[in-house]
């Protein structure tokens, strides 16, 4: 048996300028931290095989298996493959593409190939944005392959660039402690949201392409802040994001969570967003006094899943 992982990961500012509809027109920005939170996949020989527990067998048609497993050139009757995911996916924290890396690489490893990082994520994108036709970005894929703290800076001309987020161990540490995370109870697809995105990026909507000028804007503000160690005003601006990406869609939000992110602000949060997409998912919060928000935010039902950053991309593991 072959065991992969990938992490989940967090979108830290920029989401939304990987889309090759605006990338390939201005140049994209994201920042993006892999969580302690992970997606497994196990290979293993034959059509009946035992996976690991608390893994699920993948019986049913799955396009994104399906067309890792063509990569390959490896049947699907040949291999019993599985699955796990510490997060429900449809949350926002990126799993199709954690998924996808940890599919090829698992894959990769029954074939006898080692890849790296950006081979990794490289297929993973051809994968589901080329091959299958998923108006999505390119942030999963990479942050997944790469993990840590890091930022990616999407070229026109389809090359990424990836560097680390250069925070002393000090702002990380006081950063990571700061972050909260809720479960919002909601999970859905993000391929509604960013399928208008796409198109009305492709349509050079005006409104769209001013507003994700903003965002990237935005993802740079948040490089130099955060590398600076200025966490307060990082905060600010994840507020300005959060209201960006809501006027994006009105389907970015839900009452409720929208309930929850003004109280989270009454007591202390310096500002949050939903993660990914929107419409569901997780909620991320920053305060100086975290336990203050906690304390108020027990009164709305959300569920925090406690979490740190994870400074490793896509693994093959021991089984």
């Amino acid at each position: 048996m072959i065991l992969a992982r990938s992490p989940l990961r967090l979108s830290l500012g920029g989401g939304g300028t990987d889309l090759p509809s605006y990338y390939r027109r201005r140049g994209g920005f994201l920042i993006a931290g892999a969580l302690d939170q992970f997606v497994t996949v196990s290979v293993s020989l034959g059509p009946q095989g035992a996976p690991p527990a608390g893994s699920e067998i993948i019986r049913a048609a799955h396009p994104l298996l399906d067309e890792t497993l063509r990569h390959f050139g490896i049947d699907r009757d040949a291999v019993t493959v599985a699955s796990r995911g510490d997060q429900p996916p449809g949350s926002g924290l990126g799993s199709s593409g954690s998924f996808t890396t940890a599919a090829i690489a698992a894959l990769a490893a029954h074939s006898g190939r080692v890849m790296t990082p950006d081979e990794i994520a490289q297929l993973a994108c051809a994968i589901e944005i080329d091959s299958l036709g998923r108006g999505v970005g390119k942030q999963d894929q990479y942050a997944a392959a790469h993990g840590g703290l890091r930022c990616y800076t999407f070229h026109p001309d389809d090359t990424v660039e990836v560097v680390p987020l250069r925070m002393s161990a000090d702002v990380q540490h006081r950063f990571s402690e700061s972050l909260m995370l809720y479960f919002t109870g909601v999970t859905r697809s993000a391929a509604t949201l960013l399928d208008d995105q796409d198109a009305r990026t492709r349509a050079d909507d005006r409104t769209m392409l001013d507003n994700l000028d903003a965002v990237k804007a935005i993802g740079l503000d948040s490089r130099r802040l955060l590398e600076a160690g200025a966490l307060s005003d990082y905060g600010a601006l994840m507020h300005h994001h959060w209201d960006l990406k809501k006027r994006r869609s009105d389907r970015a939000s839900l009452p409720h969570v929208d309930a929850a992110y003004d109280l989270a602000r009454q007591n202390g949060a310096l500002g949050g967003k939903i993660v990914g997409a929107g419409g569901g998912g997780f909620l991320l919060l920053l305060a100086e006094r975290p336990d203050q928000v906690r304390a108020a935010l027990q009164t709305t039902g959300l569920r925090e899943v406690r979490f740190g950053f994870h400074a490793h991309g896509t693994e093959v593991m021991a089984p």
